[in-house]
C-alpha cells in the first residue's frame, strides 16, 4: 500500500533553514510527479511546490520561490523541500503527495493517501 512518512520539521527563528523529507513506498516512484503542500492552523490546504519524473523541472508557488528547493532521489525513494530564510508565514504542518502530471489542484483534492505530515514553525 501507498505509504508517504514526512520528517525533518521543527521550530525555527525567522531567516532559519530546514530540510524536509519524506520517504515514500508503495508505489514506483520514479514514474510520479511528486508534490508538496502545507497546512496552517486554520487555513486550508495550499500547494507549494512540484517536481516533475526524472526531476528536470521544479515549479514553486510564488510565496516560497527563491527560498524552497524542491528535489527528489529515485534510488531512495526520497523527496526532499530545501527550505532557507524561513518566516513566520511558513509556519504549516507539510505534506507530501505523488501524482501523474502538473495539476496539482486535482492531487490536492482528490489525493487520499496522506501522510501524517510535519511541523514547521518559524517564531522568535
Amino acid at each position: 500500500q501507498v505509504q508517504l512518512v514526512e520528517s525533518g520539521g521543527g521550530l525555527v527563528q525567522p531567516g532559519g533553514s530546514l530540510r524536509l523529507s519524506c520517504a515514500a513506498s508503495g508505489f514506483t516512484f520514479s514514474s510520479y510527479w511528486m508534490y508538496w503542500f502545507r497546512q496552517a492552523p486554520g487555513e486550508g490546504l495550499e500547494w507549494v511546490s512540484s517536481i516533475n519524473t526524472g526531476g528536470s523541472n521544479a515549479f514553486y508557488a510564488t510565496s516560497v520561490k527563491g527560498r524552497f528547493t524542491i528535489s527528489r532521489d529515485d534510488a531512495e525513494n526520497t523527496l526532499s523541500l530545501q527550505m532557507n530564510n524561513l518566516k513566520p508565514e511558513d509556519t504549516a504542518r507539510y505534506y507530501c503527495a505523488h501524482g501523474r502530471g502538473s495539476d496539482y489542484e486535482t492531487v490536492m483534492h482528490d489525493y487520499v493517501h496522506w501522510g501524517q505530515g510535519t511541523q514547521v514553525t518559524v517564531s522568535s
